[in-house]
């Protein structure tokens, strides 16, 4: 006979069992397509740009500050006790105004010595001119007796020969009469010879007196120079600058007491970033807004010391002097490093120093992925995109810094 034999349970188990796996398994494979990868960094606390095709404006805008174009420095000559105070900081003045005087007993008394040793020099040479001028006297009176005699001589010889001829003077007469004119001839050559020496003498003697007396007077000028530098005169028209002398304050030898600014025309300084050094030459154009008014500017001096990484420049007005500026406003000055051209461009932001310029975070789908970039030119404003990203696309542009080494950023928040 037929026999009925038991159901067979475990088939419906095996299949819940493998139905619970599948479930498992999927479950675990959405936990790991969910799960966030890299560090988690809220959105809101990043800035976000995307990269366009554009025009790049190749220029630099810097913050400058006004200063006079050419000021000059008052510092002390002399040294002294101030006696008197004429200006004040800041009042303007005009070539020759007296600013302040100083006392200095010392080089009035040098003054009254040098005084009184151009005096005595004075009086020495004029007692000087007074005995070469008789001795000069005493000599021309000697050189005419001789040349009396000379001529007195010949005449004699001349009548001695007349009277030899006729047999009236004897021979020997007529050799003595001879030899009295070569004597008075000898003698009157050698008073002149010797008076050309001494006049050489005399006038070499005038000369050297003279030049000490022209060395002692000009000693004295510069002493009296000195005093007079003890009333101190603006030496330029302007307005005087940290000018701060108190009465009876001690002034010493190239103090600086001050300046003297022209309010006529100003220039510019500014600090500017050491990536521009290469790039801003002299004679670059730039441009400042004031008051509403463009102002055409020139590089003019570039000073290429750098300092916490910036380097100093100086600025003229090109034509047309802002009207009110004052110094030490501040401006903001745009110089222009090239011509607009059309290009890739981002916003020149913290990433571009944090990276050096040679990646970027490319934000995807809720995650930001760090991707290798190449950039060209930077402006105040904007950078040049050479490689690496597209049109289109965005990229975080704030500080990288919290970042640290990931490759990978989750943004999390809206």
């Amino acid at each position: 006979m037929d026999q009925a034999l038991p159901r067979r349970r475990w088939r419906g188990g095996r299949l819940k069992w493998i139905a619970a796996v599948a479930a498992m398994a999927a479950a675990a494979m959405l936990a790991w397509s969910l799960m966030p990868r890299g560090l988690r960094v809220p959105l809101a606390e990043v800035r976000i740009a995307v990269v366009e095709q554009g025009v790049f404006r190749d220029d630099a805008v810097v913050r400058a500050t006004a200063a006079p174009l050419h000021s000059v420095m008052l510092d002390a000559v002399e040294s002294g006790r101030v006696e008197e105070v004429f200006v004040r900081d800041g009042a303007k003045v005009k070539k020759g105004d007296a600013l302040f005087r100083l006392s200095n007993p010392q080089r009035r008394l040098e003054m009254l010595a040098r005084e009184s040793e151009h005096a005595q020099q004075i009086s020495n040479l004029t007692n000087m001119r007074v005995t070469l001028e008789a001795a000069n006297t005493e000599r021309q009176r000697r050189a005419s007796e001789l040349a009396f005699a000379l001529e007195q001589a010949r005449k004699q010889h001349e009548r001695q020969r007349a009277l030899a001829a006729k047999g009236f003077v004897s021979a020997s007469a007529l050799e003595e009469a001879a030899d009295r004119v070569v004597q008075q001839q000898r003698l009157f050559d050698l008073a002149r010879e010797s008076n050309r020496v001494e006049a050489g003498i005399q006038r070499n003697a005038i000369e050297q007196m003279e030049q000490a007396t022209a060395r002692l007077a000009a000693g004295l000028r510069l002493v009296r120079e000195s005093v007079d530098a003890l009333a101190v005169r603006a030496p330029a028209d302007g307005r005087l600058t940290d000018f701060s002398l108190q009465l009876g304050e001690a002034v010493r030898a190239d103090q600086h007491l001050g300046r003297i600014d022209d309010m006529e025309r100003y220039k510019l300084t500014a600090q500017i970033d050491e990536y521009y050094l290469n790039r801003i030459v002299a004679g670059r154009a730039a441009r400042a807004q004031m008051g509403g008014r463009t102002y055409a500017l020139t590089v003019s001096r570039i000073f290429p010391q750098i300092r916490d990484g910036k380097f100093n420049a100086e600025l003229t007005f090109a034509d047309v002097l802002p009207q009110g500026l004052h110094p030490g406003q501040s401006v903001d000055v745009s110089i222009t490093l090239g011509e607009p051209a059309q290009a890739l461009v981002l916003p020149n932001d913290a990433f571009v120093n944090d990276t050096g310029g040679t990646s970027a975070y490319v934000v995807q789908a809720g995650q930001a992925v760090r991707r290798n970039i190449r950039l060209g030119r930077r402006s105040h404003r904007q950078v040049e995109v050479l490689e690496g990203l597209r049109a289109g696309e965005r990229v975080i542009v704030s500080s990288y810094a919290a970042f640290g080494k990931n490759d990978r950023i989750e943004l999390t928040g809206k």
